[in-house]
């Protein structure tokens, strides 16, 4: 191809530009050879012309074709140049955010200076496992091929990260450490990495300083060395440290600090414990003022203090030591404040003794003041014969009191260091290691400059950033306007970096080419070898520098001048024009000046003996051991291959004072290149991973980039090095299949015929490329030169463009020729309907004309008959008035005629009434003296009758008993009456005795006394008379107080009862009014309950599940911890515990006398009894209180249910109660009444008879103590009994006969109040409904209102009360009088109480109504989100209310059920003992009477369904029906064979009572379980088998637990298998965690086996044949982690593997509702493994891969619709997959596109949406990009959603379990055991 054929019209080409580095330009017109200038048109629409070198003839850079912008991979463009590469970052960077990209072998990250979500927990899950090219480019990529390649190929791995300071080096590395923290993590407890971590802080605070460009600049080197063990844990690490810059001690350039922790020290001077460092504000001193400004802004220097003692507390050191060090430090302050004041002659000094600083410098360091006074002024010489002590000058004494300074803190910082490897250091044995190199440095001038901790613009990492446990390497050259030894040093180690860069690249590009089998030649690249041999090379500058420094008299000029002769003549060395002291170094980067200055001193690193010496004298014991020599020290070995060293042996490559003597003394130089050597042989003998990090702005602006910045970085770090290496090979690779799928429309039809695609490839490349040096075959690819790849392209697209004119010309005709035929239809038919008007219009003018005359017609005759109405109507109105008027007339002369009649009628029947009634009144007035008569008769004799005891019997047949008291009271009142008449007797003889006496005196006196003594005798008999009327006057007060008080009681009554009706009016007003208000509402919160309830279980369950899938975690890591412990632990002589001991303490179940918790006190007591003191000590309170808490989630949800069942059926019981009510009668009072007297009755008399019954059941239990004593029979015993009997008998009795008639006495009463108001019949007959005995109700009404009638006559009181019965009547009627008065009362209390319940229910509801209706205003004013979620909020708190009171009403009755249920148990126990004892011996007597025959044929006929079988094969059971049983053999037998086996087994033991036997094989059982899913925890077959089995054994426990709840689906039959003696209740909660874990097994399991098929049958497999188009994919498909035979799925595979998992589940009888939960789950991880997957992977973005998804997708719906699986809700789980496909199909250009996008895409977060469309790539030129502009349209509209921060799905998220009741339709006894389970030691009782 031409060179014409390329620079031809609208050809685009990148040329230089001042400002941007490289602009685009597009040709106006095509080049032909020999144009001196190109015709160019901006992008600004501006024209230029773009001259051309003649000599050269270089022409501009073409640009890339837009569909490979944006690559993941910069070797995957084919033109492979800078601006290629600075335009494919800038649109990465800026248009799509990603800040990751590929170059080679070489990761690029650009810092974008804001937090992106891209580094949780689940990003890294995302690419743990992955090829590092088959997601997006990503540091955690790196960190994976690493870690894996350590793992596959045993080899130590580094991470090389480089990049100015604030590119974001320390970050990237730390993010690679908390890969390796998250993915490997620690091997023991020891927590290695958080110690690493912790380490950071103290490294930073002695290391890191202030530079000019850079916050937190590291200015030393380190090497950090993390090993592994063999199973690739992190066990131990160390630290070798590189030239610290010993210089910034003692000097600091402007805008520059000294190391953070001498500004931390004295921030904290105030602190107590500080006071003695007499430290005051940084400025005060000399070493941390220089500078400047000696703050920081954003950065605390207190906090960052407190965080590096917390950091030294951490690792181990000691307070003691902590203090030291800071005396230590604060002493390097007080050094540099000392005053050196020169003498007159100017070779002496002196320090004044007074001087403050100094005195504190010796203090904190306890060493002789006069001594160090002397000695920083003085030195000693030595010489062979004597010594000399000398002064020095004041230069000298500053140099001295500097190198002093600079010594103590190197000793200081290499202690740090020391200590800190042994906080690293482990016993353990390393199998592999990952390095970390770091070298400090700053850039100018676009030199790469590096920083290995904390910077600046990195601090928003930091709260992101977990325990980080690996490594990373790090180096950047470094140049200053004045440069001196320690840049010299950092450029060279730099140097031997760069050369291992690019042996390393130019090694792989190699080792391609040989793998593809293709010819290749050496490829030319820059080797920077001169260089280094220039500085370490015999003669080099560094052995020049050594050797001047042992010149006596050596200086840096002579130096310089030597380097001048020596290499004046090398390409790398030159002189400067200016400078006789300083020298340049041409390095790969740049050329840099140094200044030799200063080159010899910092070299020999001098510090004189005697100050050394003083320090060794220090009283304080640290301050000495770090100037003691160090004998001990050895050299660092090499650690290499797969390290076979047990530790990590680095040691510290910082300077060593070996001995005092400095011409023996190695220079720093010296040292430096010895530790390089080493570093490099680590780093040749491991496998290096490069990450160069890019400052896109010196601004720190989020996502600004800085073209000029960013080229300068990248001509510096070796990014464009690689371009060009790869440029100069074959840099675009092919794979034949992808070329084939890409490029097919460049294939002839002839040769698709070929069924060999390498074949068409190659006859289709070298049809179109004429030069075969453009490309190359591979084995498995295509190799092309740069340039290629565009030319490919180009013909594809003008092949497409083609087809697609051709494609435009015929659907322009057929739209044409569309448009023309409804053009055609539209024309006639507005033809049609114009002629269809005009011919309306004539008919509309034709009908009205004829309907004209119509009116007219009708009109006129209307007129005329009106007129002639009117005159008729006239005439008949004359008739009618005329013929009224002689009808009147006639009418009022026969109505004066009957008005006469009428009176004459009345007036003669008045008078004959007058004579009748004058006859009446006669005969009435006889009748009714007659019948008074003999009503007076009639009534005497009934008095007299109602006094004997016959008629009492008559009147009542139960009034025996009340006959026999009053006869007794007869009896007595006879006793004395006689006894009183008998005294009457001889009184009245006394009486008449004196009475004649008196007579006699009387009439004695009488002759004596005259007239006048018969005067006072009649007014004797006056006052007699006088108090006989006083005594009946206050007789009839009495009796109308006492017809008052009745009146008064019976009013009261009266009222109460309207009272009572009132209320209940009320009641029934209130209750209606509340039930219209809440019908509505019921119904709403229903729903809402139950959802919110449904929601807060399947949380709950889910909470509780990961904590069962957390505890079987531990236990698992318990175990492997045992194991690895006895391996490590045993010795020959050792002896193991039994492995079934081992096994049953941790896996034991037996509940604990914890158990309190879920029951009473009492419960626990008897379960500890049961299960024994040792066993109920071996559960765990945790799991219990797990299991409390499922039960009680379980109780209130079955709570809430039945309440709601409840609230239904009063909803439907309150309508019918109402027609009850208007339909009760009278009747219903006596009813209560009678019920009333009953309740009180039998209260007390149950009162009294428990206590009788106590009284004799101790007499009687005394009685057979005595009798069993003395050997008496039990007949008193049965006599006492039957005498008990009758007793009761007759109390209930008696008992009736009172109560019925003190139920006839008030209903008497009742109806005679009722009689009186309303007069009935009296003669009426009524019912009793309360009376069970026959009573002449007549009788008993007519002696009631006799008794009444009595006392109401004052006249007959005397006769009526001769015996004294009215009292006792009147006695017994105020009884029952004060009995219903109580009643009433009570009563009443009872309706005021309810009534003020009432009306507090109604304003407690009228306060919730306001609150409700405040609520409901407010909520209007919200959004429909908000009110939805206000709503949720207040309905929560409101059911958590009703929750907890219905709880703990709950938990009560519970415990009373449970204390009946355990009484009751006991009972059935004796019971069923008692029967079963006696069935047994029938069965003995029945079994010698039958034959064999008839003895075979009833044992097959009474077989229970129990299994039995001895203690001692208990073992043999488990291993035959749980370890060693595999699920094949079962084949054709009955599902779950050994659930139902071992039910038997269990219902046996409870049948014979043994809870030992039934406690020992459940915990077997679940212990045999563990062990058998342990060893096949890969098996799906096996985990469902056991999964099937427990869930069964699950439901047979809660099938045949006895629980009504679960035997509602029982038989008979099945009822007759219950448990009877256990409750298995907390048996039950066991297995049900077991199934959860078993469960959670299967779904790992088959997760498993899914997961690697996922991507690349839902993503990559090409489902659609033709519509996939495959882009150019660069040098990361060649990923050494890839399998040379790439496993490839399609979609058919995985649904394979899901009817596979189908089918077992089924064949093992597991239940349907699991298995729709098992794929719902597994349909989840499909869909958050693709969805992760289109997240991280740019190359699958794109419109072709969303027509695939949705293919894939409804492939999938099918496939659940064809097993019945589309109920699971794994559709609703495939949701965002869904949207995610549509999104990729969906335009993306308008206003309107976003907002259909943002209303379809519910179920993706913003995030994600956002992410999708950054990552869209078109695979033709055709289709368009995403607009950065519509990307921020869509955030702007959905930035109200309150979506999670989380980027992408768990996959590892798993969801709540339910295992719902399952009840089997097999009998026990119907199931047969096979002779394959070998179980015949198991009997069939």
């Amino acid at each position: 191809m031409s060179v014409s054929e390329l620079y031809s019209q609208y050809t685009r080409v990148w040329i230089p530009d001042p400002d941007e580095v490289w602009r685009s330009a597009e040709l106006t017109k095509d080049y032909k050879e020999g144009d001196k200038t190109l015709q160019l048109r901006l992008e600004d629409e501006t024209i230029r012309e773009y001259p051309i070198d003649v000599q050269s003839n270089q022409l501009p850079f073409l640009r890339n074709p837009d569909i490979l912008v944006g690559e993941n991979d910069l070797t995957a463009l084919s033109y492979l140049h800078e601006p290629a590469v600075l335009h494919n970052l800038k649109v990465r960077f800026l248009e799509s955010n990603h800040i990751y990209t590929y170059c080679g072998i070489v990761l690029v990250a650009i810092n974008p200076y804001e937090q992106l979500p891209i580094y949780g927990q689940d990003v890294i899950y995302a690419y743990s496992g992955q090829n590092m090219g088959d997601m997006d480019p990503h540091i955690f990529a790196v960190a994976e091929e690493a870690y894996k390649q350590m793992a596959r190929d045993e080899k130590n791995q580094s991470i090389i990260v480089s990049g100015e300071s604030g590119a974001g080096k320390t970050v990237s590395a730390k993010y690679a450490m908390r890969y390796f923290a998250t993915v490997g993590g620690s091997a023991s407890d020891t927590n290695i990495e958080e110690k690493v971590l912790a380490s950071s802080p103290i490294m930073e605070a002695i290391g890191n300083a202030k530079t000019t460009r850079n916050d937190n600049s590291s200015r030393f080197g380190k090497y950090i060395q993390i090993g592994f063990d063999k199973r690739y844990h992190i066990i131990g690490a160390n630290m070798r440290t590189y030239l610290l810059e010993k210089s910034r001690v003692v000097f600091q350039a402007d805008d520059e600090r000294n190391y953070h922790i001498f500004y931390q020290l004295c921030a904290a001077a105030s602190l107590p414990e500080f006071k003695e460092l007499a430290l005051t504000c940084a400025e005060d001193f000399f070493y941390t003022s220089q500078g400047g400004d000696t703050s920081i802004e954003g950065v605390d220097d207190a906090e960052d203090f407190e965080k590096t003692r917390q950091a030294f507390t951490l690792l181990g050191v000691r307070e003691s030591h902590q203090i030291s060090i800071f005396k230590i430090i604060a002493s390097i302050l007080h050094l540099g404040n000392v005053e050196i004041q020169a003498e007159r002659d100017g070779e002496s000094c002196s320090i004044s003794p007074q001087d403050e600083h100094l005195s504190n410098f010796c203090q904190l360091l306890g060493v002789e003041h006069n001594q160090m006074e002397h000695w920083l002024c003085h030195r000693k010489l030595v010489t062979t014969s004597e010594t000399y002590i000398k002064p020095m000058s004041l230069q000298q004494v500053v140099n001295a009191r500097n190198a002093l300074a600079k010594h103590i803190y190197a000793q200081l910082f290499g202690w740090i260091v020391g200590h800190v490897n042994k906080a690293l250091h482990t016993s353990l044995k390393q199998h592999s290691f990952i390095g970390v190199l770091d070298i400090y440095g700053e850039s100018q001038h676009g030199i790469v400059k590096s920083l290995p901790d904390e910077l600046s613009g990195d601090r928003y990492f930091d709260s992101l950033l977990s325990p980080a446990r690996r490594m990373t390497a790090d180096h950047r050259f470094e140049t200053f306007e004045v440069n001196s030894f320690e840049q010299f040093c950092i450029n060279y180690a730099n140097e031997k970096l760069q050369q291992q860069f690019n042996s390393h690249v130019f090694k792989l590009e190699q080792e391609e080419y040989m793998k593809e089998q293709i010819p290749w030649t050496l490829i030319d690249f820059y080797d920077n070898q001169p260089c280094i041999d220039l500085i370490e090379a015999k003669l080099g500058i560094l052995d020049l520098l050594d050797e001047e420094c042992k010149v006596p008299k050596g200086t840096d000029q002579n130096w310089a001048q030597k380097l001048y002769d020596r290499h004046s003549g090398s390409q790398h060395f030159q002189k400067p024009r200016m400078s006789n002291t300083a020298f340049i170094v041409v390095h790969f980067a740049d050329k840099v000046e140094y200044l030799s200055d200063g080159f010899l001193e910092k070299n020999r690193d001098t510090v004189y003996e005697e100050q050394i010496n003083i320090l060794k004298a220090s009283k304080f014991p640290l301050v000495a051991d770090l100037f003691h020599d160090d004998k001990d020290s050895v050299p660092a070995s090499t650690t290499s291959g797969k390290g076979s060293s047990s530790k990590i042996n680095i040691r510290s490559a910082r300077p060593q004072l070996k001995v005092a003597n400095k011409e023996h003394k190695k220079t720093v130089g010296h040292q430096f290149r010895t530790s390089l050597h080493l570093l490099m042989e680590t780093l040749n003998a491991t496998t290096p991973y490069y990450v160069r990090c890019i400052k896109p702005n010196d601004e720190k602006l989020p996502f600004h980039f800085d073209p000029k910045r960013a080229v300068q970085q990248l001509r510096a770090c070796g990014v464009l090095e690689t371009i060009r290496i790869s440029a100069a090979g074959y840099p675009s690779r092919w794979a034949y299949h992808d070329f084939f799928n890409r490029y097919r429309v460049l294939v002839k039809k002839r040769e698709l015929a070929n069924a060999d695609k390498k074949a068409i490839c190659k006859s289709v490349l070298e049809n179109l490329i004429k030069d075969p040096d453009k490309f190359q075959f591979g084995r498995s690819k295509i190799f092309f030169r740069a340039g290629q790849v565009a030319y490919l392209e180009k013909l594809r697209a003008d092949k497409f463009r083609a087809a697609t004119i051709m494609i435009q010309k015929t659907v322009r005709g057929w739209l044409q020729k569309l448009k023309y035929r409804r053009l055609k239809r539209a024309t006639l038919t507005l033809q049609r309907y114009c002629r269809g008007h005009l011919a309306r219009r004539l008919a509309e003018h034709l009908r009205r004309t004829q309907a004209a005359v119509v009116f007219q017609k009708q009109y006129r005759m209307r007129r005329a008959r009106l007129a002639y109405q009117r005159i008729c109507r006239a005439a008949i109105v004359i008739q009618a008035f005329t013929r009224g008027m002689f009808v009147r007339r006639i009418y009022h002369k026969v109505l004066w005629e009957h008005k006469a009649t009428i009176i004459q009628k009345h007036t003669r029947g008045w008078m004959a009434r007058r004579h009748f009634q004058r006859l009446r009144g006669a005969a009435i007035v006889i009748q009714c003296a007659f019948r008074r008569l003999k009503a007076k008769q009639e009534l005497k004799m009934l008095k007299i009758e109602a006094r004997s005891a016959e008629h009492l019997k008559r009147l009542n047949v139960g009034m025996e008993n009340k006959v026999v008291q009053l006869q007794r009271k007869i009896d007595d009142q006879n006793k004395e009456f006689k006894t009183l008449s008998e005294q009457l007797s001889a009184v009245t003889s006394t009486h008449a005795m004196e009475v004649e006496k008196l007579k006699k005196e009387l009439a004695h006196y009488q002759q004596s006394q005259g007239s006048d003594s018969s005067l006072r005798l009649q007014e004797e008999v006056e006052s007699l008379r006088t108090e006989l009327q006083r005594a009946h006057s206050e007789r009839k007060i009495l009796e109308d107080a006492h017809t008052r008080e009745n009146d008064e009681l019976r009013k009261r009554v009266a009222d109460l009862e309207q009272e009572n009706a009132l209320l209940k009016d009320e009641k029934e007003q209130l209750n209606h009014q509340i039930l219209c208000q809440s019908k509505d509402e019921f119904a709403q919160s229903s729903v809402k309950e139950n959802l919110l309830m449904k929601k807060e279980l399947e949380e709950e369950r889910s909470r509780y599940q990961n904590l069962v899938k957390e505890y079987s975690r531990l236990e698992q890591r318990y175990d492997n911890l045992r194991d690895e412990m006895t391996i490590v632990k045993q010795t020959p002589g050792h002896r193991r515990n039994p492995s079934n001991q081992s096994s049953l303490e941790s896996d034991s179940n037996y509940p604990s006398i914890s158990t309190s918790e879920v029951g009473d006190t009492e419960d626990a007591l008897q379960q500890v009894e049961e299960i024994g003191l040792e066993k109920a000590a071996m559960d765990m309170t945790v799991f219990l209180k797990l299991q409390k808490r499922v039960r009680e989630l379980e109780q209130e949800r079955k709570k809430l249910q039945v309440q709601l069942e409840k609230r239904e059926q009063q909803d439907s019981k309150k309508v019918q109660v109402e027609q009850l009510k208007s339909d009760t009668d009278l009747d219903q009072d006596a009813d209560l009444a009678y019920n009333s007297l009953k309740r009180q009755e039998l209260e007390s008399e149950n009162k009294k008879l428990k206590n009788d019954l106590n009284e004799l059941r101790k007499a009687v239990a005394d009685q057979a103590a005595q009798n069993n004593s003395t050997h008496s029979s039990p007949d008193s015993y049965n006599l006492l009994l039957n005498q008990l009997r009758l007793a009761n008998e007759e109390l209930e009795v008696r008992k009736e006969e009172v109560l019925i008639l003190r139920t006839q006495i008030v209903s008497a009463d009742q109806r005679r109040l009722a009689a009186k108001s309303t007069e009935p019949n009296i003669n009426a007959r009524t019912s009793w409904p309360n009376s069970e005995k026959h009573v002449d109700q007549e009788d008993a009404i007519e002696a009631y209102h006799g008794v009444c009638q009595t006392n109401s006559k004052t006249e007959d009181w005397g006769y009526l009360n001769e015996d004294g019965e009215l009292g006792l009547a009147y006695q017994g009627l105020k009884q029952v009088a004060r009995l219903l008065e109580a009643q009433l009362q009570a009563q009443g209390r009872e309706h005021e109480e309810e009534v003020e319940r009432l009306k507090a229910q109604v304003e407690a509801l009228k306060e919730e109504l306001d609150k409700q209706q405040q609520t409901f205003c407010q909520t209007l004013l919200l959004s429909p989100e908000a009110q939805v979620e206000f709503g949720i909020q207040q309905e929560l708190s409101r059911l958590t209310n009703e929750n907890l009171d219905l709880k703990e009403l709950v938990e009560k009755l519970e415990k009373n059920e449970r204390k009946l249920k355990k009484q009751l148990k006991i009972y059935m126990k004796k019971v069923q003992d008692l029967e079963a004892a006696q069935t047994l011996a029938q069965s003995e007597k029945r079994r010698h009477e039958l034959n064999r025959q008839v003895t075979v044929q009833r044992k097959e006929k009474d077989f229970q369904g129990m299994l039995e079988y001895h203690k001692e094969d208990e073992a043999l059971l488990i291993r035959n029906l749980v370890t060693e049983l595999k699920p094949q053999t079962l084949a054709g037998t009955v599902p779950c064979l050994p659930a139902y086996i071992l039910y038997m087994c269990i219902r046996h033991a409870d049948y014979v009572n043994d809870d030992l036997k039934v406690h020992s094989l459940l915990t077997s059982t679940i212990n045999g379980i563990k062990k058998v899913l342990k060893k096949h925890n890969d098996d799906f077959e096996m985990t469902t088998f056991w999964l099937s089995n427990t869930c069964r054994l699950l439901h047979c426990l809660k099938q045949y637990s006895g629980d009504e709840g679960f035997m509602t689906r029982n038989t008979a039959k099945q009822n007759e298998h219950c448990l009877k003696n256990f409750d298995l209740t907390e048996y039950r909660q066991v297995l049900s965690d077991l199934s959860i874990q078993i469960y959670q097994q299967l779904i790992k399991i088959a997760e498993g086996v899914l997961q690697p098929m996922i991507v690349s049958a839902m993503l990559e497999n090409e489902s659609i044949q033709g519509l996939c188009g495959v882009k150019p994919t660069g040098y990361r498909k060649r990923s050494s982690s890839m399998a040379d035979g790439e496993n490839s799925y399609c979609l058919e595979a995985v649904i394979r593997q899901m009817n596979c998992f189908h089918t077992v589940m089924c064949d093992q009888g597991l239940d349907p509702e699991i298995i729709l939960q098992v794929f719902k789950q597994l349909f989840y991880m499909i869909t958050a493994v693709t969805l992760n997957n289109l997240l991280l992977r740019k190359d699958v973005c794109s419109w072709s891969t969303g027509m695939q998804l949705r293919y894939n997708i409804s492939q999938l719906e099918e496939w659940l619709r064809g097993r019945n699986l589309h109920q699971s809700g794994a559709v609703q789980t495939m949701e965002p997959l869904i949207q995610a496909a549509q999104l990729l199909q969906l335009k993306k250009k308008t206003p309107e596109d976003a907002e259909a996008i943002c209303s379809l895409c519910t179920s993706l977060s913003t995030q994600q949406i956002v992410k999708i469309l950054n990552l869209y790539t078109p695979l033709n030129e055709f289709e368009e990009r995403v607009t950065v502009s519509f990307i921020r349209t869509i955030q702007a509209q959905l930035q109200e959603r309150n979506d999670p921060q989380q980027l992408l799905l768990d996959y590892k998220h798993m969801f709540p379990v339910l295992f719902p009741f399952n009840p089997s339709s097999l009998t026990m006894d119907s199931i047969h055991i096979p002779a394959c389970l070998n179980l015949e030691f198991l009997n069939e009782v």
